[in-house]
């Protein structure tokens, strides 16, 4: 019986593995590294803003050429692999005068993207130096924000890719393996978020995650090619409270199973988070329905069912889910979503 190959879900037939095995004969002067671009090419193997998977296929002739499938050239250099042989960032000086105020007081807060600019490192540094986890590289697609207030910064947020697999958030949704699969990259996580621990301002917190996860979707888009249509988070209850995601209308699906992704067994071996979660969608093309996402053909999804165009409302209570917290905005522009009475979700503890 013939063993179907894969890799990164992407099935390799044996007509796709003689055509490697062509390509190679056919530029033997070329490096690993150009083979994998000129297949990429052929196949247009592409990512959503139209970069090469040249990594990704990378790995996939690695593996074809491990199993003695195809034959690649030798090495010819070992480059330093920076997510392995990482240094912490490099410290940074700051204003840590103690800031203290109410909302109103601080003025207009200057909100910046800073993936791909001169101030991503002092972001690096500063989640560094104050966040209880440090700073670590996010994994995949991922997007850094500052805050500034009077061109001194308060704070700092960090989104990432989304776990694949997460319990009570695929039930939550509701969808099939398939449309899990094919749309996973419209989730987005929330790995940090950080207040600068001299700065003490009453609902600048959920404030800030209301106005980050509206422009989220489209600063996304810019740099990706895609859009969000979900966020969410771990929450500690270890350590949080998490009373600013409450405040700005996430919702607690469930908790992790404190194994993290590649544990042998099943015993537990971290601590157990709270999984939040929040709307992030825009409102969809008429092309494009609900039911196509989850891959179901009810228009549901998990304990939330599609209503009109507009800001999202828990049935039985308005103003919650898509309520505003002190007369701020709600952090959801999307077809309206209502929580189902039969399918309640637990509120994060109160400060």
């Amino acid at each position: 019986m013939q063993t179907t190959l894969s890799y990164r879900h992407r099935v390799i037939t044996g007509e796709d593995i003689v055509f490697i095995r062509q390509l190679i004969a056919q530029h033997p002067q070329s490096s690993r590294r150009n083979l994998s671009e000129r297949l990429c090419q052929a196949w247009n193997w592409v990512q959503a803003n139209g970069a090469l998977r040249s990594m990704v296929c990378r790995g996939l002739m690695l593996m074809l050429h491990r199993q003695g499938l195809i034959e690649l050239p030798p090495v010819r250099h070992v480059a330093r692999n920076p997510m392995i042989d990482r240094s912490a960032p490099a410290a940074v000086r700051s204003d840590e005068t103690p800031l203290r105020a109410i909302l109103a007081e601080l003025g207009a807060l200057e909100i910046r993207q800073v993936r791909r600019t001169p101030d991503e490192a002092v972001f690096n540094a500063l989640m560094q130096q104050h966040h209880y986890l440090g700073y670590t590289h996010p994994v995949g697609e991922h997007l850094k924000y500052m805050v500034y207030a009077a061109g001194r910064p308060i704070a700092g947020m960090a989104w990432s890719s989304a776990p694949r697999h997460l319990g009570s958030r695929d039930r939550f949704i509701g969808w099939t393996p398939q449309a899990r699969l094919a749309n996973i990259g419209r989730l987005a996580y929330n790995t940090r978020f950080l207040i600068l621990p001299w700065v003490t301002v009453p609902h600048l917190a959920s404030h800030l995650l209301g106005r980050i996860a509206r422009r989220l979707s489209a600063d996304w888009q810019a740099l990706y090619a895609h859009p969000i249509y979900f966020v969410e988070t771990f929450i500690d209850p270890e350590r949080l409270r998490g009373t600013c995601y409450r405040a700005a209308n996430w919702t607690v699906l469930g908790t992790t199973t404190g194994r993290g992704k590649d544990a042998p067994t099943r015993q537990v071996n971290r601590s157990i988070k709270q999984v939040c979660c929040a709307a992030c969608l825009r409102p969809l093309p008429s092309d494009v329905r609900l039911q196509a996402w989850t891959g179901w053909d009810t228009p549901r999804v998990g304990g939330l069912e599609c209503d009109r165009p507009g800001r999202a409302s828990r049935a039985g209570g308005p103003n919650r889910a898509g309520g505003t917290h002190r007369g701020h905005p709600p952090p959801v522009d999307a077809p309206a979503l209502r929580l189902r009475p039969h399918d309640p979700s637990p509120s994060l503890p109160g400060r």
